[in-house]
């Protein structure tokens, strides 16, 4: 059994950075990404990255975040820069339990950490 824990959300204006942490503890799994969910929208996977350094990120914020970890300390790490209010929404830590590194295949959940940029 896996246990996720997000840290570091709060409110930036536009143009602004923020870092989310997860601290996951339990199963190390082959790979851990962050998904994101906005009030009426459906969950949608931000960024995504293997134990053996793949790494994936949906194209809304390709070159403005850059996913990371630290396998020894347990750490995963999202750095948001040039934020958007369209990026305000629910951030979530997940394990993806397969090797796909399918968003659809992530299935273990953290309980989020909230983003919100304001123009």
């Amino acid at each position: 059994q896996a246990h996720l824990v997000e840290s570091g959300g709060g409110s930036v204006q536009a143009g602004g950075s923020l870092r989310l942490s997860c601290t996951h503890s339990g199963f190390l799994y082959n790979a851990y990404g962050w998904f994101r969910q906005a009030p009426g929208k459906e969950r949608e996977g931000v960024a995504g990255i293997s134990n053996a350094g793949r790494i994936r990120y949906t194209d809304s914020v390709k070159g403005r975040f850059t996913i990371s970890q630290d396998i020894a300390k347990r750490q995963l790490y999202l750095q948001m820069d040039n934020l958007k209010p369209e990026d305000t929404a629910m951030y979530i830590c997940a394990a993806d339990p397969t090797q796909s590194m399918d968003w659809g295949a992530f299935g273990i959940w953290g309980q989020g950490t909230q983003v919100t940029v304001s123009s």
